[in-house]
């Protein structure tokens, strides 16, 4: 079975930081450079995992200031 491509693993585990409360709305996610030291991934991926939560509206990104989390309420299912 293939593995999952890097992009989808980190953005699989940010969005379940938000879910378990590790990250909360309105937490500053670090930078793309200390991302891509802590996955040990290059800038191209942690780009395409932020577009990829933008999309999602799991994160927030504002320009001179940072990434930031979303409130969980606007993109969770609900049960």
């Amino acid at each position: 079975m293939p593995s999952m491509s890097d992009y989808l693993r980190i953005s699989h585990e940010i969005m379940d930081d938000v879910r378990s409360g590790r990250l909360n709305p309105g937490d500053k996610l670090p930078s793309i450079a200390q991302l891509c030291e802590h996955y040990k991934v290059g800038a191209s991926t942690i780009q395409q995992v932020y577009i990829r939560l933008e999309a999602l509206e799991v994160i927030d990104r504002r320009q001179g200031k940072g990434v930031f989390v979303t409130d969980p309420a606007t993109w969770m299912r609900k049960p």
